[in-house]
């Protein structure tokens, strides 16, 4: 497997594409209808609503990741407002239906005690306010996936050979988080791409919320492997399909898609807020680069550009001393949800993987620690084990 001048040009023209495509969408948007009542309760949000937005939207999450507080019981729905602000919660009925119906009646009565300035109701295929989160998420487990990401078990840790690296031996594997640091420092040993320990941190934390840290993981969408990569984006790493969820490949590609998300990302970035202070500046990059491997690098940049949807990054720039990187990150998306194919799903994975770090660095704080060169390299063929 080469670094191939070849692999870049398609990635920068892909992200070229997602932004015209993006740009066509928007410009069909402006002739079509209103947007739907719940949107325009984002539409209506001030962005000054945007200070200590990330601190009540984690609280929640975490309860729901963690299954704590309101959700140790997993049988519940809880409410929330435009803020991020916790509202109430409810057991859930017997039927869909029948929840659907007291989420209605529950949205009313907040309304009406003044708990909320207006109530919308929703449906199985409409969003309504304030808004629901069911405390059940099967597909969560939180505790477990951290196990297999520090290799508490050895059946979990991993051991073989690619591109050059080679991870540990048959005799003694290698827990995945110590891959996932070998990997960026092979980067920056023959690459120079040399991220911030926010950036590694966050990468850790994302293979938690795409795959639970399986190496067989599949989703709907034909995303595969620890990382959820597409066929399309194993294809441009130039990865065989026998090697499609091997491990070892999996982080190799991921840490490439980032690494050519850095370049389209950086220099639009620092335009709109290169002038913030450093700590700031750099902590609200990492979470751009973790919203950039979600969403798709042509929809960050249409996020700080000069068109509608970088208006909130406008705002933000001119009076980010009110928030933290984390509020911009996420004010970023809350007031574009409709747009540009935002959905709540997008809100909540850029806490869910702040989260999942932060959980990781609480069970090992080493694992928090500063990248340090590592790397063992040899000219082994690819593909031995994972």
């Amino acid at each position: 497997m080469r670094e191939g001048s070849c692999w870049v040009l398609r990635r920068w023209l892909f992200g070229i594409m997602m932004v015209l495509a993006a740009s066509m969408l928007h410009a069909e948007s402006d002739t079509a209808q209103p947007p739907a009542p719940w949107l325009q309760v984002i539409r209506d949000t001030p962005y000054v609503f945007s200070d200590g937005f990330y601190q009540n939207i984690s609280i929640i999450r975490r309860w729901v990741l963690l299954e704590q507080s309101y959700c140790e019981q997993p049988d519940r729905h809880i409410l929330f407002d435009q803020r991020g602000r916790f509202l109430t919660w409810f057991e859930n009925e017997d039927t869909v239906a029948e929840n659907q119906q007291r989420l209605n009646r529950i949205r009313e009565i907040l309304y009406r005690d003044d708990r909320v300035h207006r109530w919308i109701g929703g449906s199985a295929t409409e969003t309504g306010y304030p808004f629901a989160l069911r405390c059940d998420q099967p597909h969560v487990d939180l505790s477990a996936a951290i196990d297999r990401l520090l290799g508490t078990d050895p059946a979990d840790r991993v051991w073989g050979t690619w591109d050059g690296m080679v991870a540990g031996s048959e005799d003694e594997p290698i827990p995945l988080i110590e891959l996932v640091r070998q990997v960026f420092n092979d980067k920056a040993e023959r690459q120079g791409y040399q991220p911030g320990e926010a950036v590694v941190q966050a990468f850790t934390g994302q293979i938690l919320i795409e795959s639970g840290a399986r190496k067989e993981s599949f989703s709907a969408a034909r995303a595969v492997g620890l990382l959820q990569l597409r066929p399309e984006v194993l294809a441009d790493c130039e990865i065989d399909e026998r090697f499609h969820l091997h491990r070892m490949a999996q982080v190799d590609c991921a840490v490439r898609l980032y690494q050519q998300n850095d370049r389209n990302l950086r220099p639009v970035f620092d335009e709109r807020f290169g002038h913030l202070p450093e700590a700031q500046r750099e902590q609200l990059y990492s979470l751009l680069l973790v919203q950039a491997y979600h969403g798709g690098i042509g929809r960050l940049m249409q996020l700080l550009g000069d068109e509608e949807p970088g208006a909130a990054a406008q705002q933000f720039a001119a009076d980010a001393g009110r928030y933290s990187a984390e509020d911009i990150a996420l004010g970023l998306v809350f007031h574009n949800l409709g747009r540009i194919s935002l959905g709540l799903d997008s809100l909540f994975y850029l806490v869910d993987v702040r989260i999942a770090t932060e959980a990781v660095c609480d069970t090992r704080p080493q694992a928090c620690e500063p990248v340090t060169d590592a790397t063992q390299s040899t000219s082994s063929d690819p593909g031995q084990s994972d």
